[in-house]
């Protein structure tokens, strides 16, 4: 199903699919959906016309988020914790058999000064979020997928994936890891109907590294949410792969050069 080279949004008029990816009827499973990417995603692919199953920690946010959209289904989930990630795996595969996509998105970013002693505790939580969970969850739930007659993982990376920033190198270096475990995942299910997708944002307007930030109420800075959806939209939904919105094209193309301006 797949060839050799990845569509992107720079060489997908080479590279055409058998069948391109529909963005309604489909029952989607959206890890950190209660607020940010996660959540506009959620919104969104409801509005479309499918089923949306999004898991977060916080209770209360998914209380508000079913009061609001009473067709989102709503689960608690933290997706740090081994335990819990199969126990969602399993309670989806029970009560919603139909799931047919996977949208790893939750993720944590925070501040990392490797010229001083770490917090191991800090540092590991970001690594089992950003890069183990989906990792994990996706083995739990690859071979219910590939049952599908069409089904989709969908990974969120980041343009960091591509040009870290110096003094969040944990974060950075997860996303790097994310967008090579899912070019190797897209190979090993490359004879499947299990299209694998990966997403890369640039920096989005979301509470995203609020845990860094003296004033919890800032925002992340960066694109609309709504530009960055309409944006990984367009790619799902035209099979692109392998999509860097915005400034994270930029970041995938010019790497090197980029890391020495982006960390004066």
């Amino acid at each position: 199903m797949y060839e050799n080279n990845i569509p992107t949004a720079s060489n997908h008029n080479l590279i055409e699919s058998e069948k391109e990816m529909k963005v309604s009827g489909n029952a989607i499973l959206i890890t950190g959906g209660t607020s940010g990417i996660g959540l506009a995603f959620a919104e969104k692919l409801l509005e479309l016309g499918n089923k949306v199953i999004i898991c977060g920690r916080r209770e209360n946010r998914l209380n508000d988020i079913k009061k609001k959209h009473s067709g989102i289904i709503t689960k608690v989930c933290d997706v740090n914790d081994r335990v819990e990630r199969e126990s969602l795996a399993t309670w989806v595969i029970k009560n919603y058999p139909e799931v047919n996509v996977l949208i790893n998105n939750a993720g944590i970013q925070l501040l990392v000064d490797l010229t001083h002693q770490i917090n191991l505790d800090r540092v590991h939580n970001e690594v089992e979020t950003n890069l183990i969970a989906p990792i994990h969850l996706t083995s739990l739930l690859a071979q219910h997928l590939i049952q599908k007659k069409e089904s989709a993982i969908i990974n969120i990376s980041s343009g960091l994936a591509f040009v870290p920033i110096s003094f969040m190198p944990v974060y950075c270096a997860t996303k790097a890891a994310l967008h090579s475990v899912t070019l190797s995942l897209r190979h090993q299910l490359k004879e499947t109907n299990v299209k694998v997708f990966e997403i890369a944002p640039p920096s989005v307007d979301t509470e995203l590294g609020h845990e860094r930030r003296e004033d919890k109420t800032q925002s992340h800075g960066g694109i609309h949410v709504d530009e960055f959806i309409s944006e990984a939209m367009k790619a799902i939904e035209n099979d692109i792969y392998e999509s860097a919105v915005g400034m994270s094209e930029n970041m995938r193309q010019k790497r090197e050069s980029l890391f020495s301006s982006i960390n004066h």
